[in-house]
């Protein structure tokens, strides 16, 4: 997608402190981060909405998570997944947000 900010990422057209990258996802810090511990799971694929990946692009995305999480050592982490405008998505592709490394609410505040 042209105008995708993470599409240029995965181009390198934007620069980004990339963390994990495999055939299928990449993994890169925030920019704006909340915790010590901020990173950004992306699939390489654009896809607006977790509701529109299939179940090779999921477990894709589960497992850059699970290999991001072995790499730093997180033991307690949070993995946000943003649908929609109402929920909090500000860039429409999809993206967990891995955070780690402070003392996580529930429910978020």
């Amino acid at each position: 997608m042209d105008n995708c900010l993470f599409c240029k990422i995965i181009k390198k057209e934007i620069a980004a402190e990339i963390v994990l990258d495999t055939q299928d996802c990449l993994a890169f810090k925030d920019i704006n981060p909340v915790a010590p511990h901020h990173y950004l799971v992306i699939p390489k694929t654009h896809f607006a909405s977790i509701t529109e990946i299939d179940a090779k692009i999921s477990a894709a995305l589960i497992e850059a998570i699970q290999e991001l999480a072995k790499n730093f050592e997180l033991k307690d982490f949070r993995t946000v997944l943003n649908t929609g405008v109402k929920a909090g998505q500000t860039v429409f592709h999809v993206h967990a947000h891995v955070i780690a490394g402070r003392r996580l609410e529930w429910p978020p505040g």
